[in-house]
């Protein structure tokens, strides 16, 4: 049930995918929600012919790639994966929801409702979870999906499409409702341009994809953002709770969005927190790129080399951190403002008032005071599973998920008004 790329064309693909949305618009919520529960048993009861094509990827891929973590699944992930599809059938449907009812004086009645947004072009990279993830929300949101995934998780995209397009001929639901398309290139341009079939494009990966559709997209782009991360530890921070706090989001799990990239450390309090944190970090065989401040203060740590100023710009994926002291709470505001990407910003104090001024003052997504940046989850938050991070700030920020995935219609009734 996967795509033949031999006989592939865009038009057809995509005129399937209109096709497919009055299928999804007239099915029950029962049919919805059986689709998505048959989905994550099918998941675990055939787990083992996804992991053989989780293998296949993996098998193409150097065995020191750190992005290999993303690509990866287990038994435990599948369950997981599982899980979660089954978080978002028991979600309330977020269509059809009515916001606004009023009558106008010439007695025409006005209801403002929610809507699907109609046919959703995902792009993304390597991480096979991400294809059950936005599959599950499109079907809840009754939004066709065509995924795009990329060359590294092929088979394993396959294999999960597969499985989701017996889910829906099993619950009675057009299978064209999710699709998945060839990871090549050239169809990532056939997609920006498909103004008459696609509604939203949303990519999710690093910030040269991202960039990419953002530049040259004339279907309109909601931005799953890449994430430099920071965790800020100010002068009147508990120490401990801070080591703890920065070893938490930079090692929990490395190669992902909400995982720390550098690490901001107040002067007064730099030389005893960079020699707890070092002695930490060396456990977890962390590799540093630190300011001249810190890396004198820093040596004799086992992975130390110097920040070049790029450096404090990067979303690392991997195991390796950037270190920066600062002045003050005024100078870490300004570092983070200039090296942000809106995504998921930390302080650690003890201090009430320069928490506040930390959450009102950070322009990010998330902000957090005394606790981790790998907190910043769809699933975590409690809204089932995400599409992805949206760091923009039109339309849906933050944990981009099931209640974001519609928009709005105005219905009128009227009785022969005329204007």
């Amino acid at each position: 049930m996967s795509i033949n790329k031999a006989k592939f064309t865009t038009a057809t693909v995509f005129s399937q995918a209109v096709g497919a949305k009055t299928s999804l618009q007239l099915a029950s919520k029962a049919a919805i929600r059986k689709a998505l529960l048959q989905m994550a048993t099918l998941l675990q009861r055939q787990q083992q012919s996804l992991l053989a094509a989780n293998s296949q990827d993996l098998e193409k891929q150097a065995a020191n790639n750190p992005k290999n973590d993303r690509l990866l699944l287990t038994p435990e992930r599948i369950d997981a994966i599982a899980a979660a599809i089954r978080k978002v059938a028991e979600l309330p449907d977020p269509t059809g929801e009515v916001l606004l009812r009023k009558k106008l004086p010439n007695k025409l009645l006005l209801r403002k409702i929610t809507v699907p947004l109609g046919v959703v072009g995902a792009i993304y990279e390597s991480r096979p979870n991400v294809t059950f993830d936005i599959a599950a929300l499109c079907l809840r949101s009754r939004n066709v999906a065509l995924l795009k995934g990329s060359t590294d998780a092929w088979h394993t995209n396959q294999e999960a499409i597969r499985l989701i397009k017996l889910a829906l001929v099993a619950a009675n639901i057009n299978p064209d409702a999710v699709t998945l398309l060839p990871p090549d290139r050239e169809v990532v341009d056939e997609m920006l341009k498909a103004t008459q079939h696609i509604d939203v494009i949303i990519p999710r990966g690093s910030d040269g994809l991202i960039q990419y559709v953002r530049k040259n997209s004339l279907v309109p782009v909601i931005e799953t953002g890449a994430g430099v991360c920071h965790v800020y530890v100010h002068t009147k921070a508990d120490l401990q709770k801070a080591v703890d706090i920065v070893l938490n989001a930079k090692t929990s799990r490395p190669s992902v969005c909400n995982a720390m990239d550098t690490v901001i450390v107040d002067r007064a309090i730099a030389k005893k927190f960079l020699r707890k944190l070092g002695l930490a970090f060396a456990k977890a065989e962390v590799k540093l790129l630190a300011d001249p401040e810190a890396f004198d203060l820093l040596a004799g740590y086992p992975q130390l080399n110097k920040a070049r100023p790029e450096d404090f710009s990067r979303e690392f994926l991997s195991l390796t951190a950037a270190v920066k002291i600062v002045d003050d709470f005024e100078a870490a505001l300004q570092h983070i403002q200039h090296y942000s990407t809106r995504h998921s910003e930390a302080i650690v104090t003890e201090n009430k008032t320069i928490a506040t001024q930390f959450l009102q003052l950070v322009d990010a997504a998330a902000v957090y005071v005394n606790a981790s940046t790998r907190f910043t989850d769809g699933a975590v938050f409690g809204l089932g599973a995400e599409i992805g991070i949206s760091t923009q700030k039109l339309h849906a920020r933050g944990p981009f998920a099931l209640e974001k995935l519609v928009t709005e219609k105005w219905l009128v009734t009227g009785n022969g008004q005329t204007r």
